[in-house]
């Protein structure tokens, strides 16, 4: 549908009525399904399962109710799409993005103290009483369970739970919680018209509901679901996981093994030792991903994968692998040599980079947020000042907020800075890469640390950094920030952008409490210790031991650890500046950033078919047969979601399910 035919589309209340109520549907059942029934995700990632699985049936209900029950005013393709964009911004609060640590981190100073951590006499003295629960029964509870609670119904267990132990801290890291959201979403909003307009920034991840949007819309949608290669595209994650899915109930089936360990093929030494943990995962919905992004995306995502681990080779070979104790102590999450540094770096460069791109794009933020009239009447001109005055609000607030806590002013604003500039970067990842599955190297803390060093926090300030870090800022691979862009690129031609942003920032507020009230139920029931909450405890217990040695002798890091920043930050300059300065350069400086990340070791082989056969169709096909092979990738990610969604539905009835997509 041309563009100018969709500037003032009118989103109705029943689409707004919908998506609240399906995204809080699924904030209430993420929880019981991920982590009790350890079935495939329903939300988590930054294109999660349950929020397609439902606008996919929806399309098809509206699509029905059209031709035989001639309604026609049922619900529009826009109005399915702003409901899946709704469920899309929050389905991740409900797991990694929130609800899968928030509780753990709270009670692990207190739960997992032992006489040979030390946690009781160094960290505990320490906490803020209003940041942590109070009394060693309700924190009991919480990791064996209320006794008797898995015999209890929910509005039973509701009333054994000891509220009043919560009380405090639900209100101190609500308000927390509420002003990172405000504060990410005015950011995010003043990045959109440079992403959009002036950058032209494609968006992977919003094609395939595009399609059925404008399919519904044109009333095209028996010939878009009857193309042939789209159904060829279906078939192939059809037969697949219900060949798979079959063989986990029963394994007398046959099964198609969808993981190969290709790291016993390399040697264990020279320069290709880096390889030897290489693994390739087929997962065809990530090469759907992978074919709809531009080329040059793709391609740098394996390249720069690929041209790690032959540097890690190359350093061994050298003489010039250093040990792991230069790093010193750490958050990173998945941190482990100090070669990866180099993403520290990359990150601040990168961060930059973007900041010089869209400096004309905020001077005109800035003119229109100090002028008090709209002489240009520039139809932006409301919209960029709110967001202005917003963010500014929004970091003053949250500086009184760690302020109240004891942290100093310019320890605050270092910290937000920090988390914010980290969480941007990974916004232009997601929605320019296509990565449905994005994980941090490094910490923001570990940025600080490498510029400024530790000592310009307090013990305090660095306890709370590091925990406010971890509650919002480390896990992004479900981040609410890419999610907020997608929304806000869904809607960009509805009329009443100011309701738009009203309900967005109503749906995510509703959903933290949905998903905050379905875990500590959860948990009060079966106990954390029954879960399957193995990743979320061992990731938050490694925060309280990194704090200790810093709180008691604040180790630095080594020499080479600055080397390595600084190289990452060089290869960053030099990929930016040939990024923007030619147009024949072949790399895109966002797959330098995804070079040592965990996620890449899942996605590098996706992207590498998707990029070949994207290639291929342009070079011997040209754009005709890159059209119709579109199709087909489409089909891989739509049969991958349905399977996916289908044995979802079968494993919340079962003991166990099976995964179709990575957890």
């Amino acid at each position: 549908m041309p563009e100018q035919r969709k500037k003032g589309v009118v989103i109705r209340p029943r689409a707004f009525i919908l998506g609240f109520v399906l995204a809080v549907l699924i904030c209430a059942l993420t929880p019981f399904n991920n982590v009790y029934r350890s079935a495939t995700p329903l939300g988590g990632g930054y294109f999660p399962l349950a929020p397609f699985y439902l606008l996919f049936w929806l399309t098809i209900l509206t699509a029905l109710s059209r031709k035989f029950l001639k309604i026609d005013t049922l619900l529009t393709g826009m109005e399915l799409m702003f409901t899946w964009g709704l469920m899309l911004l929050v389905s991740g609060i409900a797991y990694t993005g929130f609800a899968r640590t928030f509780f753990i981190n709270l009670t692990a100073p207190f739960y997992f103290a032992t006489v040979e951590n030390r946690w009781q006499e160094i960290i505990q003295p320490m906490l803020p009483g209003n940041l942590f629960p109070h009394g060693t029964a309700a924190i009991d509870m919480l990791y064996n369970g209320i006794d008797g609670g898995q015999e209890m119904g929910w509005i039973e267990l509701a009333f054994k739970i000891p509220w009043t132990a919560w009380a405090l801290p639900f209100l101190s890291w609500g308000i927390f919680m509420i002003l990172c959201y405000f504060l990410i979403l005015c950011v995010v909003y003043m990045l959109t018209r440079q992403a959009m307009e002036n950058e032209q920034m494609n968006f992977p991840l919003l094609i395939v509901p595009k399609m059925m949007q404008e399919a519904l819309d044109e009333k095209k949608l028996s010939s878009f679901f009857g193309n042939k290669f789209l159904l060829m595209g279906i078939s192939i994650p059809f037969c697949l996981h219900l060949l798979n899915g079959l063989n986990f109930y029963f394994p007398s089936f046959p099964h198609i093994n969808t993981l190969v360990l290709a790291g016993p093929y390399f040697p264990k030494q020279g320069i290709l030792t880096g390889f030897i943990k290489l693994k390739l995962y087929f997962y065809p919905a990530f090469i759907g991903f992978a074919f709809l992004a531009s080329k040059q995306v793709s391609f740098s995502f394996w390249f720069f994968f690929i041209l790690g681990a032959f540097f890690t080779g190359v350093l061994s070979v050298a003489g010039l692998s250093f040990p792991a104790s230069e790093l010193g102590t750490t958050f990173g999450p998945t941190l482990s040599s100090p070669e990866e540094t180099q993403m520290i770096g990359a990150f601040i460069v990168f961060a930059l980079f973007l900041i010089w791109l869209a400096r004309f794009h905020f001077w005109e933020i800035m003119g229109h947020a100090v002028t008090s009239g709209n002489p240009s009447d520039d139809p932006n001109w409301v919209g960029d000042k709110i967001a202005f005055w917003g963010t500014s609000s929004g970091f003053v607030a949250l500086i009184v907020w760690f302020s109240f806590h004891g942290v100093t002013v310019l320890q605050s604003l270092l910290l937000i800075i920090f988390f914010i500039m980290f969480t941007m970067v990974a916004v232009r990842v997601v929605c320019q890469g296509g990565i449905t599955y994005f994980t941090l190297t490094v910490a923001p803390l570990d940025a600080i640390n490498t510029i400024f060093g530790l000592k310009i926090f307090s013990s305090l300030a660095l306890i709370i950094g590091s925990i406010s870090q971890k509650i919002l800022f480390l896990d992004l691979r479900e981040s609410i920030a890419p999610s907020i862009l997608h929304s806000l690129r869904i809607t960009r031609r509805v009329k009443g952008q100011g309701a738009v942003a009203c309900a967005v920032f109503l749906v995510m507020i509703s959903c933290l409490f949905v998903s905050a009230g379905a875990m500590i139920l959860l948990c009060y029931k079966y106990g954390i210790r029954e879960l399957q909450l193995d990743w979320a405890t061992r990731t938050t217990i490694s925060v309280y031991n990194n704090l200790l040695p810093l709180v008691q002798n604040n180790i630095e890091q080594g020499d080479s650890i600055k080397f390595f920043a600084v190289m990452g930050a060089v290869v960053m300059g030099i990929l930016a500046l040939g990024y923007h300065r030619f147009y024949w350069w072949p790399l895109h400086p966002i797959g330098y950033l995804m070079v040592y990340s965990s996620a890449m070791k899942i996605l590098w082989l996706s992207f590498f078919i998707g990029w070949l056969f994207n290639t291929l169709c342009m070079r011997y096909g040209g754009i005709i047969l890159f059209r119709q092979m579109r199709y087909f990738f489409v089909g891989l990610i739509m049969g991958d979601f349905l399977m996916g969604g289908t044995w979802a539905i079968i494993g919340f009835f079962t003991e166990y399910g099976y995964q179709v997509l990575p957890t």
